[in-house]
């Protein structure tokens, strides 16, 4: 499907990596570098994000994308209070788990460099005089229906750092701009591990190939963060603030609750490793241990829950589904796995309109016994230290319904996001608008063509959207080609079987095969160092979702298999130990 596409663009601004490549080590780097190694920096941390278009940027290099007509593009701000509502629209067939597993998929693929950067850009809302240049404040109008009330300017957005920030003079319209990844592209668990080095060494024990945990009540915990006073909002002295791989961990409750369930599962397999193998050190008790943990995620990612999201009779015809006791050995090494500035940072921002503003708490019968604002929580996990809110929240995430995939936003993500101490906060909708145009990413026309369907000259081309949604469009845009991808797509009906409209769907389908058929140590390839044995294969594809919260939750004792779903008739509640576990004698 970009194969004319790519071989036009290829990845604009991609440095070349100097290293020695180990081609017999069955281990992956920490940094990602040497999976592909004939190019040791594809899919590498601290490298530009790919690319499926050229960028468009205002200025033909770095500044952020305007209309065709040379004008602005209208306020992120305006275009989400205009289009998209605040209606509680719930999807009764999927839990909240499945949106907060997505944000972890997100993190793990993708970390927009220079993202906890502190730049004076709008300061509590209230624009600034001479705001630096990487600023790109959201404008938001006088007549707002929710932040005039607060008086209310601007919201902040700093610009991610990219190719042009280290060496402005190298860039040019022949070679602009690129934003930079932080993170590994690959699915391997950076946000447990880290994505280097030198980070993963300050989050090992270095014993029995175990991670670094504090053991509080005989429950084991991520350490405490050193940078605790910037990394978090702590209120009290005993407030706790986790070092994980992943600097965004502690953002809300129930994404930390997966970290830690991927932090527990490695020191449980290299607990259970440990005693089979007296002469490995802790080295490969280690690497072992995080073989093992990566591979079961994998499976879970593809097998379980893209499936759900993305449809499994597309993905097989696409072979990103191959359900086989084999292995598959569809490693590529011409696929560059990097992740895409129009999936990290444009189509995969869909799943944000599925954040629900109020966390259920629930009892093992899966009563609902009261909830938690988002809110009230960010920045601060404390709560899951408290009584028994990690078990009664891991329940409830496998339990409450996740809003639907729709132009519905909980008004606590579109008008109270990271709201602290004052009433109102910021817009998640117009966040991620804007953070398209900072990234020069492409229409939503542009995507359209390049996905196969016909490029649009007039609104009512958009065959896709009903005459209501473009005339909606119309009246903020002022052409076709202006319209922003991370708006367009929520307006498009989701191809049957699918919950995805078709050039969302199509960007999504497109990375997903790269993050597969890119990477060497993928769990299904059978013809690498690092390559399972079948029987090893068997025991990794018993992993479930479901299987790792009761495994590494205190307290829960049932969960229905299939935990992205929600729970019926035919996907009942089940005693945890009924669950097939993993044997580690094939090791």
């Amino acid at each position: 499907m970009w194969t004319t596409v790519v071989l036009l663009v290829g990845l604009v601004g991609r440095p070349s990596v100097l290293a020695q490549c180990d081609s017999s080590t069955p281990y992956r780097t920490f940094d990602g570098s040497c999976n592909n190694l004939q190019n040791p920096s594809w899919g590498a941390a601290n490298t530009p994000y790919g690319r499926l278009l050229p960028p468009e940027y205002g200025d033909g290099i770095s500044t952020p994308r305007r209309s065709k007509t040379g004008y602005d593009l209208p306020s992120a701000r305006l275009v989400s209070v205009s289009l998209f509502n605040e209606q509680s629209i719930l999807d009764p067939l999927t839990t909240l788990l499945n949106m907060q597993f997505g944000q972890v998929v997100a993190h793990d693929m993708g970390l927009r460099a220079g993202s906890s950067d502190t730049v004076p850009c709008c300061v509590n809302g209230q624009v600034i005089a001479n705001p630096g240049r990487r600023c790109f404040p959201i404008p938001v109008s006088s007549t707002d229906p929710v932040l005039a009330a607060g008086g209310i300017q601007c919201l902040d957005l700093v610009r991610t750092r990219s190719t042009c920030d280290a060496n402005p003079a190298s860039c040019s319209a022949s070679n602009p701009a690129q934003q930079l990844n932080n993170a590994t592209s690959f699915l391997d668990l950076s946000i447990v591990y880290g994505n280097s080095a030198q980070q993963n060494a300050l989050l090992r024990a270095f014993v029995g190939g175990l991670m670094k945990v504090d053991n509080r009540n005989g429950t084991e915990w991520p350490p405490q963060d050193p940078q605790s006073s910037r990394d978090c909002k702590l209120q009290l002295s005993t407030d706790v603030c986790y070092l994980t791989g992943d600097e965004r961990s502690n953002i809300t409750p129930e994404l930390t609750i997966l970290q830690i369930a991927f932090l527990r599962e490695h020191n449980r397999l290299a607990r259970l490793l440990a005693p089979l193998h007296t002469l490995w050190n802790d080295e490969r008790l280690f690497q072992e241990a995080r073989r093992i943990n990566i591979a079961q995620y994998q499976s879970i990612v593809y097998e379980e829950w893209l499936p759900w999201f993305l449809g499994p009779d597309q993905m097989q015809q696409k072979g990103l589904l191959v359900r086989t006791p084999n292995y598959v050995n569809d490693y590529n090494a011409t696929v560059n796995p990097t992740t895409l500035n129009s999936h990290s940072n444009g189509a995969y921002r869909y799943f944000h309109s599925s954040i629900w503003g109020s966390l259920s708490l629930a009892q093992e019968s899966r009563a609902i016994t009261g909830s938690l604002n988002i809110n009230d929580q960010m920045f601060n996990p404390t709560v899951l230290e408290r009584n028994d809110s990690y078990a009664q929240l891991t329940r409830g995430m496998a339990t409450q319904p996740s809003g639907r995939n729709d132009l519905s936003y909980d008004p606590q993500i579109r008008d109270y996001l990271f709201r602290y101490s004052n009433r109102f906060g910021t817009d998640l909708k117009a966040l991620d608008i804007q953070r398209s145009r900072d990234h020069g990413i492409a229409g939503y026309n542009a995507f359209r063509q390049a996905c196969g369907f016909n490029r649009s000259t007039a609104w009512t081309d958009f065959t896709q959207l009903g005459p209501r949604d473009y005339q909606m469009l119309s009246s903020l845009y002022r052409t076709v080609d202006d319209v922003d991808l991370t708006v367009a797509e929520f307006f498009e009906r989701p191809t049957p079987g699918t919950q995805a409209g078709p050039t969302y769907l199509c960007i999504l389908m497109e990375q997903f095969m790269r993050t597969r058929r890119g990477d060497r140590f993928f769990y299904q390839n059978g013809n690498t160092a690092g390559a399972f044995t079948l029987a090893q294969l068997r025991e990794v594809r018993k992993a479930t979702m479901a299987r790792i919260l009761c495994n590494n939750t205190p307290g829960v004792v049932t969960m229905q298999p299939r935990a992205f779903q929600s729970i019926t008739a035919n996907n009942t509640l089940i005693p945890c130990s009924s669950f097939p576990q993993l044997d580690t004698r094939f090791w």
